[in-house]
């Protein structure tokens, strides 16, 4: 007896502490750990707008009547000052990084930036700014998961997998859906369907949704409206509304990084950006309250159906788009997964509507529609059909609702696709040339930034400067091409070899003459946050061989210089880097 004991206890020992084991116990911590972190950032979000709304009205109350409107400037000024002081630029936001990070760092995120975001997210979100808790929701997870992996050395695949673990287990908290989770995880963040990796996501989702219902109780994210589908002569009609959706989610994504690109365009200090829209904010947020914060409690009025005024929900679509593109751009800090959905309800309920004044005698719910305009938008804006499927379906709970909603969703993402093949989290990669595929990179080349690869000018050359000076330089530096500064120290061109041989072929005498004379002044230019494909690309079209580097908001400082022999180096660097990542994921998947 004792014998079959001892067995029993050594066979649980090693199967404890297995490598499978191991995994086991990384899903079951992410899982706990992003529950309790998200649900504190839930609850942050409430301290913060309780708190302003009593430090305002107790100040300003008596003698300023419309004092609501400087909750989202005080929030801004708190934000900017932030951003200022403890948030550092990043090449990449929300869950744009969390991507990238799975795709070309092997899952490590800087976690210890983490604490400071949400902390600005819950301000943003508290004060009024137009922007979700979603996708900071979906960074705790990640940025949980990464942390756990590089403090344990774990391979570079399974801080992969700990990363997508962790944002399964963000959505389940944040909707009480494990199963949308784990769709959104496989959808967004790795791209791809892996059986190891499923089970440990759905076994963190579930451990975060049983904590999250155990600490909040059953209830879904949003009230469920009833619901009855009557057949299929009401498919047309969600067709149209997959259109519909489809145009939404498509004006949403564009308008979004409009407002990113004038602002980062714009001379308005990064500290005063917040302030001035949440200036905009609380003027309109007098008149139209719907479009301040998340969204969540306007969304849960709609799927109630409480005023679903057709022209009503158009003004809040609107508006909502817009602020949320302009409190994103400006810097406020947040997500953009939940106004889509605010979005979509005002469009389907808008819509429903609309068909109930039209046919009168059909039994059209407009709740119903705006639950599956929710789920369209969300699908065309951010690309996860299955994940606004599964959403929906969670917070139903009714297989009726699944014909309907994914007629409407798949015309939605066809649309969407057709006209604008990224989405509102990969244009922004994209833009800076780097393209995903299935969340892998495409190309070697595209996970390496010009800051990457840029050294200092080998030598700088003044306008001034004579030619004789120049060829020293040449000399000396063994570079054929040097950029030329004028007074102020503004690049105003660069100067070549040929261009100094062919200026002493005309003329011996212009050994004297200044380097402003001939050097060519049609400036070709990169940016240290720009892919150093596209770097190369340019340099191929031009047929030159090497790049200034610039700011983008100062296209005439001078801040690097770049070459065909240094992107060659990284480039080998980077090849071997990642020929040896997926020689150790192999071998990992093998031992698993």
């Amino acid at each position: 007896m004792v014998t079959v004991f001892r067995r029993s206890w050594l066979r649980l020992q090693s199967g404890i502490f297995s490598e499978r084991g191991q995994h086991v116990a990384a899903a079951l911590s992410v899982g706990v750990m992003t529950s309790l972190g998200v649900l504190l950032f839930k609850r942050m979000i409430v301290w913060v707008d309780v708190f302003l709304h009593r430090i305002v009205e107790a100040g300003l109350g008596r003698v300023f009547p419309w004092w609501p409107v400087l909750l989202p400037v005080i929030g801004g000024a708190l934000v900017g000052a932030m951003r200022y002081w403890f948030i550092a630029r990043e090449k990449h936001h929300g869950v744009a990084s969390i991507m990238a990070a799975v795709a070309f760092s092997g899952g490590r995120l800087p976690y210890q930036r983490i604490p400071a975001k949400i902390l600005g997210s819950a301000i943003s979100i508290g004060s009024g700014a137009s922007v979700g808790p979603e996708d900071p929701s979906v960074q705790i997870g990640a940025g949980i998961g990464s942390m756990l992996g590089q403090l344990f050395h774990m391979s570079e695949r399974r801080i992969q997998v700990l990363v997508a673990t962790g944002a399964a287990s963000g959505i389940a908290t944040a909707f009480n859906a494990p199963i949308a989770g784990v769709f959104f995880a496989m959808e967004l963040v790795l791209g791809e369907y892996e059986s190891g990796a499923f089970g440990m996501m759905m076994l963190s989702s579930v451990t975060a949704a049983v904590i999250t219902r155990g600490l909040l109780g059953p209830s879904p994210a949003f009230p469920i409206p009833a619901y009855q589908f009557h057949g299929a002569h009401e498919l047309p009609f969600y067709l149209v509304l997959g259109v519909l959706a489809a145009v939404v989610a498509l004006a949403y994504i564009r308008a979004l990084y409009l407002a990113h690109d004038w602002f980062h365009e714009s001379r308005i200090p990064e500290w005063l950006r917040p302030i001035l829209v949440g200036g905009v904010l609380g003027i309109l947020g007098l008149y139209v309250p719907q479009i301040l914060g998340d969204g969540h409690e306007a969304t849960g009025e709609i799927l109630r159906g409480l005023d679903l005024v057709p022209h009503i929900l158009i003004m809040v679509l609107a508006l909502k788009l817009i602020l949320t593109a302009l409190s994103m751009g400006s810097g406020f800090i947040g997500g953009v997964f939940a106004p889509s959905l605010l979005l979509g309800a005002a469009l389907g309920g808008a819509f429903g509507t609309t068909l109930t004044h039209l046919f009168p005698a059909m039994p059209i719910e407009p709740s119903a529609f705006a639950l599956v305009g929710m789920a369209a938008v969300l699908a065309g804006a951010v690309r996860a059909p299955g994940t606004a499927i599964m959403l929906l379906f969670e917070m139903t709970n009714d297989y009726r609702i699944f014909l309907p909603l994914m007629f409407a969703v798949v015309v939605s993402m066809f649309i969407s696709e057709l006209l604008e093949p990224e989405s509102v989290y990969t244009l922004g990669l994209s833009r800076k040339g780097i393209r995903l595929l299935h969340g892998r990179d495409v190309d070697v080349m595209q996970a390496l930034s010009v800051r990457d690869v840029m050294d200092a000018p080998p030598a700088l050359v003044y306008e001034d400067m004579p030619l004789l000076q120049v060829s020293h330089l040449f000399n000396h530096s063994r570079s054929h091409g040097l950029p030329v500064l004028d007074g102020k120290e503004h690049l105003i061109g660069v100067i070549s070899v040929t261009d100094v041989e062919n200026a002493l072929q005309e003329d011996p005498a212009n050994l004297n003459a200044p380097a402003g004379n001939f050097c060519s002044r049609r400036l070709l230019v990169t940016y240290p946050d720009e892919c150093v494909q596209e770097a190369l690309q340019r340099m191929g079209t031009f047929d030159v061989g090497r790049l200034p580097v610039v700011e983008r908001n100062r296209p005439r400082h001078l801040v690097g210089w770049i070459n065909r022999e240094a992107i060659i180096r990284a480039y080998k660097l980077a090849l071997l880097q990642r020929v040896s990542q997926r020689h150790h994921a192999t071998h990992v998947r093998m031992e698993a």
